[in-house]
């Protein structure tokens, strides 16, 4: 135990040399992880290019930090826009290329019980969270390659285990394959691949309106023999679970950051980060379960609805 716990800290202490020369891209930096991640690699020293969706993101986080920090808009979900941030990236990276790339941008809603969703509604989150993902990594694989960098990917729990219906695990699935897919293929030519897999955390991902008011509009646009085969005890007792779970999420996001951060700049990164105890206590334990085991536990979170058999 003392060799691994001594190995496992060598690991972690061993850093990556000249990181005040390196250059990282994120994502997603308007608030919440990205925003924290940039402000903690600036405080290290590196030079950050911070991606932000609006304007107002952009120059508030430029406000609020250093000159080793720029930023640009990007919207992850449009061609035009990726191919722009890309080209924006070569310019400051010249031929050392990109060190790190942070793909954290993400949303969450819409989300709720399948049966409920749109096929419209998988896409606005799939394309933010895994479409856009892949595009912005394909564009940028050639500056991380010519650092002999590494690419950091925003996953979940969710991506583990099916926790809740809609686009948002959907989505985490695909990135875990992905993530996995680019990993073998990018280690002949010495780029690191990690996920970052979190719990329940306390970010703007679920939008300003709360799950309330979201679950609220899913329900009053069902059709009534929908509505009738759910029954509104169900919806009570599915919004109040909900509530229930985002008001535990934990606001410690620094676990995140800290875990995103190891990835940066580590010489020895992790392939996968759990930042949370319910990552590690919960969700790992509920992925690695046979089927019909996990399949029980979930089901009992669920209520039962009016027309079960």
């Amino acid at each position: 135990m003392d060799l691994s716990f001594m190995y496992r800290w060598f690991k972690n202490c061993n850093l990556v040399r000249n990181l005040s020369e390196k250059y990282v891209f994120i994502t997603g930096c308007d608030s919440g992880f990205g925003n924290l991640l940039a402000r903690q690699l600036v405080d290290r020293d590196m030079r950050v290019l911070a991606a932000c969706l609006t304007e107002e993101g952009a120059q508030k986080l430029l406000k609020d930090t250093s000159c080793r920090l720029q930023t640009t808009v990007l919207d992850v979900t449009k061609s035009e826009s990726i191919r722009a941030a890309a080209q924006w990236v070569r310019d400051q990276v010249g031929e050392q290329g990109l060190w790190a790339l942070v793909n954290n941008a993400g949303v969450g809603l819409p989300s709720g019980p399948n049966e409920w969703l749109t096929k419209e509604d998988y896409v606005k989150v799939i394309n933010v969270n895994l479409v856009g993902l892949i595009d912005v990594t394909l564009h940028m694989l050639p500056m991380v390659k010519k650092a002999r960098g590494r690419v950091i990917n925003m996953s979940s729990s969710g991506g583990r285990v099916a926790i809740v219906g809609g686009g948002y695990c959907v989505s985490k699935f695909g990135v875990e394959a992905f993530s996995d897919s680019i990993r073998r293929e990018l280690h002949y030519f010495g780029v690191k691949v990690s996920i970052i897999e979190p719990g329940n955390y306390r970010t703007s991902i679920l939008g300003n309106k709360g799950i309330e008011s979201h679950l609220q509009k899913l329900w009053e646009r069902l059709p009534q023999e929908t509505r009738d085969s759910y029954g509104d005890e169900y919806f009570r007792i599915y919004t109040q679970k909900t509530k229930n779970t985002m008001q535990l999420a934990s606001p410690k996001i620094s676990d995140v950051t800290n875990s995103m951060e190891h990835a940066v700049v580590s010489r020895s990164p992790r392939v996968r980060y759990n930042p949370g105890l319910d990552a590690k206590l919960l969700y790992l334990p509920l992925a690695k379960l046979p089927t019909p085991v996990t399949d029980f536990i979930l089901s009992r979170y669920l209520p039962r609805p009016a027309d079960s058999v």
